[in-house]
């Protein structure tokens, strides 16, 4: 093992020796996902259309499951369109260095660094390289569902030339079926415009159609995924939409 590779010696989860006094989280709270307002509209018009032979014991029945149904599945749903309104994304808006650049989402572990639970955090090789690479041409966003007590001060030290112009920790994700998931819909950013570079597909299972995958990395110091990478972003940061030109990179 390389002495250069060590960026840190901290434990994973307490991250005791690495935490800042004062250390204030930039992520935002889990947000409710809304639910499917259709039954409800469905519910109401049926109620308001039963025929006459129906009888009023029939009909106060279909209003009342429908009225039900109604308030509960529009305050989900208004309750998740709250968190959409402009100044409620989890990231603020543009600078302008960044205007018409695309977004590109990162995640920390097993992508850029591995971090034993015992001693030490490993960085990837060519993590530097590909950090200044992607900064020169990308909005980028550090994205992982690790604790910021623990994710914070590895970026810290990991970004020293600032690459990330946001970091959201565990606290955006959604968890969803016993994960927990990047939402790209909740950034504020063009999805069309927006990319995620995980290891793990489960992070981004709400927008496949995003992503880069990129292999877990644990030791293997003659990896060179990450080098790999950059002709793959270059080529992808003049795409109008990235639906289309991963669609062209990923045909046989």
């Amino acid at each position: 093992m390389e002495h250069g590779s060590i960026i840190t010696q901290a434990r994973r989860e307490d991250a005791l020796v690495l935490t800042k006094q004062g250390l204030v989280s930039k992520s935002s709270p889990k947000k409710p996902r809304g639910r499917n307002i259709f039954k409800a509209l469905f519910c109401c018009f049926r109620a308001q259309h039963v025929g006459q032979s129906s009888s009023s014991t029939e009909l106060a029945a279909y209003k009342e499951e429908a009225n039900t149904i109604a308030k509960s599945d529009l305050l989900q749903c208004l309750q998740y369109q709250f968190y959409q309104i402009p100044g409620t994304c989890l990231l603020p808006e543009v600078t302008e260095e960044d205007q018409g650049r695309i977004c590109v989402v990162i995640d920390l572990d097993e992508t850029l660094v591995h971090s034993s639970f015992k001693v030490y955090v490993l960085k990837r090789p060519y993590v530097d390289e590909f950090l200044r690479r992607m900064g020169e041409l990308f909005e980028c966003v550090l994205f992982t569902a690790s604790l910021a007590k623990y994710a914070d001060p590895v970026t810290d030290l990991l970004d020293r030339c600032g690459v990330f112009r946001a970091r959201l920790f565990r606290e955006s994700c959604v968890f969803h079926q016993g994960c927990y998931v990047k939402d790209l819909s909740r950034l504020g950013r063009d999805l069309r415009k927006t990319l995620i570079l995980d290891n793990s597909p489960a992070s981004y299972i709400f927008h496949p159609e995003n992503a880069v995958p990129v292999q877990s990395w644990f030791d293997d110091m003659a990896d060179t995924e990450l080098l790999n990478l950059i002709p793959i972003f270059e080529e992808l940061s003049g795409a109008e939409d990235v639906y289309t030109s991963l669609g062209q990179l990923r045909a046989p």
